[in-house]
């Protein structure tokens, strides 16, 4: 045999051996500030290297993936909104809840900072002085984890939806990368995960005024699809998949995540 023959039987095989590697598939609806985040692009070339399985992401807010596993229209979800979370669980569409990774969220608006929300103390004082101010503000108004996050934060400060009205109330219905670049459009305030913002380009006059609350907390969690309630989910892969996530593997990828020098997530993994 030639030995160019056997560098091309050699470049077949390792393709078929590839394409077998390749050949598990698991669906896994995400946020889209996970995604926005670039983190993605960091794990899912790994954890195919590492588990031999694609992992197709559905890249929808907190709301509509949740929905979309308890259609079992996929094998598992990463989302952050507890409570939202814990329903699910409880409602026997999710097997359990894992906790991965968490960030913070902040508070982004134009440099001038009409509202004066940099001295403020809590971001309940940051929200008053905006609405108190009426400066524009972006919502993302999607049902996603941020947005749920920051209706309960303009709750707890004591500003209902009726105090928030369209003339400098903004919901855009959409991603966090699409918000921030209305935000930027209209020279706006907004609330976004600080990792969605760190990877973000069009910042524009937009900058970073407000965080370190510790009410802007962030935690991203993995939750299966139950295969009881669902059997034809991918129940094998999930969970090869979310023991993945929870090992030094994925630990030393996630806190080694950096943009500009500074940190985006910090792992804390543990199966509830």
């Amino acid at each position: 045999m030639s030995g160019m023959i056997r560098v091309v039987l050699a470049a077949l095989v390792a393709a078929v051996v590839a394409g077998t590697a390749l050949a598990e598939t698991m669906k896994l609806a995400v946020t889209t500030s996970f995604e926005n985040s670039g983190l993605a692009g960091v794990l899912l070339p790994e954890i195919a290297a590492d588990l031999g399985i694609e992992v197709q992401l559905l890249v929808v807010g907190t709301g509509q993936a949740i929905r979309l596993g308890a259609a079992g229209d996929v094998d598992a979800i990463l989302v952050h909104a507890r409570a939202a979370e814990e329903d699910f669980v409880a409602s026997g569409d999710g097997a359990h809840r894992t906790e991965i990774m968490y960030n913070d969220f902040v508070l982004i608006g134009p440099g001038d900072d009409p509202a004066g929300i940099a001295g403020a103390g809590t971001a309940d004082a940051a929200l008053t002085a905006i609405a108190a101010s009426r400066a524009p503000f972006a919502s993302r108004g999607d049902d996603s984890g941020t947005h749920k996050k920051e209706l309960a934060l303009w709750e707890a400060a004591g500003i209902g939806p009726e105090a928030r009205d369209v003339g400098w109330y903004k919901e855009t219905g959409s991603g966090m990368g699409a918000t921030l670049n209305t935000a930027a459009g209209l020279g706006a305030y907004v609330m976004s995960d600080r990792a969605s913002w760190l990877n973000f380009g069009n910042k524009g006059d937009l900058v970073l005024l407000f965080a370190g609350d510790p009410a802007l907390f962030n935690q991203y969690a993995y939750l299966p699809v139950n295969p009881a309630k669902h059997p034809h989910v991918k129940a094998e892969a999930a969970t090869a998949v979310e023991d993945w996530l929870i090992s030094d593997r994925a630990r030393a990828l996630i806190d080694g995540y950096r943009l500009g020098g500074e940190q985006l997530f910090t792992f804390n993994a543990a199966r509830e």
